[in-house]
């Protein structure tokens, strides 16, 4: 028992002092990055979506970003900053697994936004006269009477059911505003990048290891690639009027119509390649949910 003992008052110092110097390490890091990264502008290189959710990446995984998800927030919350669009970077948060990568204000959805679109608005309840007409009708023997009691009855559920349908209708027409309201201030609450880890946030993270983590994604205009392979790789062509994030309508409205359609699987991923024509180009593009990921242009 006295060795037990011991060996408890032996372990908690450590464990407190593992604990004590993790925190100031995550802190030390944290700040580092906000101090690199708060008010600078970056310009994003994919739509982001007007969500507070924004786009999961994650550098451990081959994929880095799961398109079929980040197709689907598109769709439904449409695009808050587009491709080629300048913002200021906000906030930078260092969580247990996550580094948050806030953009012009991090997304509609955080604390204090009003997401919901109902209004709630009561409708009438029968009246006490009206249930007790009920009553009376139901168990009144005189015909005339019971006739008497009918008409009141019939008057006061027509009024209950006209007072009902204008509730209705002014339920409907508040919540269409507020629908477009939460519309617009998605389209207007800017969004994030969300890097997370399977585990933990590496200690010691620095603002070149998150701007290597969002290289594809984000061009911070300082000419840094901050790339793990020798020398930069040679620029990949590209067309104006193309841009990843972008729907599969839009392209075809840009290009015209594909001459060629293939799908093949990845995973779990249903990945749809156009093929297009232009002048003496041929431009493949991938698209997952509809939504352009990648592409390619090469002579015919």
């Amino acid at each position: 028992m006295q060795a037990s003992t011991r060996l408890t008052w032996t372990v908690a110092p450590l464990v407190v002092t593992a604990i004590a110097l993790a925190a100031p390490a995550a802190a030390q890091d944290e700040g580092t990055l906000r101090a690199a990264f708060e008010g600078r502008r970056v310009t994003l290189k994919i739509d982001m979506p007007g969500t507070s959710d924004g786009v999961d990446v994650r550098p451990e995984s081959r994929r880095g970003i799961d398109y079929a998800d980040y197709g689907g927030s598109l769709k439904r919350f449409g695009t808050a900053i587009h491709t080629g669009d300048s913002v200021t970077v906000t906030l930078v948060k260092v969580k247990k697994d996550l580094i948050e990568f806030q953009l012009a204000g991090g997304g509609f959805g955080t604390f204090g936004d009003d997401t919901s679109t109902s209004v709630y608005m009561p409708l009438k309840d029968k009246s006490e006269r009206e249930k007790d007409l009920e009553k009376l009708v139901r168990d009144e023997p005189d015909r005339e009477r019971r006739h008497r009691y009918e008409r009141e009855l019939g008057d006061l559920r027509d009024r209950r059911e006209r007072e009902n349908r204008r509730i209705e209708f002014e339920k409907e027409r508040a919540e269409e505003v507020k629908r477009e309201r939460v519309a617009h201030s998605r389209l207007h609450g800017g969004s994030r990048f969300n890097i997370r880890y399977d585990d933990r946030v590496p200690s010691g993270m620095r603002p070149e290891d998150v701007k290597a983590v969002l290289l594809d994604y984000v061009d911070f205009g300082d000419g840094e690639g901050f790339r793990t392979m020798p020398g930069p790789p040679p620029p990949m062509p590209s067309d104006p009027r193309l841009r990843k994030g972008m729907s599969r309508v839009e392209a075809e409205r840009a290009l015209g119509m594909a001459i060629e359609v293939a799908q093949r699987r990845q995973g779990d991923l249903s990945i749809t390649t156009l093929v297009f024509l232009s002048g003496d180009e041929k431009i493949s593009a991938d698209f997952v949910e509809d939504v352009l990921v990648k592409y390619t242009i090469s002579s015919k």
